[in-house]
């Protein structure tokens, strides 16, 4: 028996750009901005996109209703109502998924305004807060949804991650408004400018 040993990981190719420190944001290009603005999009975690569950279906379709057809022919006349009924339930039930597949919740920070968009199905709420003014906190305990509130009103988000990683979301968010209200742009943080995680 001969065995094989893994050798260490590959090295960095040269010039490689160092990995992102952020977790949860992206700098982002805007369409009619001249500087990039961070944005964080948590979303659902779909294993299929709608355009795919449609292919899946229409290929599911055409196989029961081949099956249902040939049973049609030799006599069993009953098979292709039940194939009908069946792609019929099973079409409703993925309509219902495909209509909270693109749920998110999506934050934009843009110099000293911050924007958050929810989107539930068809459902989008807007909310807009001063970045000097917003205040991150969790909603109701540790690993609750995280809480931005500024202005008299309030938002929650983080309703697609992890009660775990909902706090490193709130020291990532608290991070970049701190740039924001100093006014500097947005960039890559340094591992010792973030916050010890508590």
């Amino acid at each position: 028996m001969s065995t094989f040993t893994a050798p260490g990981p590959w090295p960095a190719p040269s010039g490689a750009a160092q990995a992102s420190v952020w977790r949860f944001a992206r700098l982002v290009q805007l369409p009619g901005r001249h500087a990039p603005v961070l944005q964080w999009v948590l979303r659902r975690n779909c294993s299929i996109t709608p355009r795919q569950l449609i292919a899946v279906y229409l290929s599911l379709c055409a196989v029961s209703l081949l099956v249902g057809v040939g049973f049609w022919w030799q006599g069993a006349t009953y098979v292709l109502a039940f194939a009908g009924a069946e792609l019929l339930l099973v079409g409703l039930a993925l309509l219902v998924y495909a209509r909270h597949a693109a749920d998110r919740d999506t934050v934009t920070l843009a110099g000293g305004d911050v924007e958050v968009e929810r989107h539930f199905g068809r459902q989008v709420e807007r909310a807009a807060f001063r970045a000097e003014w917003v205040c991150v906190e969790p909603a109701k305990a540790q690993g609750s949804l995280v809480e931005l509130a500024g202005q008299g009103r309030r938002v929650r988000i983080g309703r697609f991650l992890r009660p775990e990683l909902r706090s490193a979301l709130a020291q990532e968010l608290r991070f970049a408004l701190r740039r924001a209200q100093a006014g500097l742009p947005p960039q890559e943080p340094q591992e010792s400018e973030l916050e010890p995680q508590r």
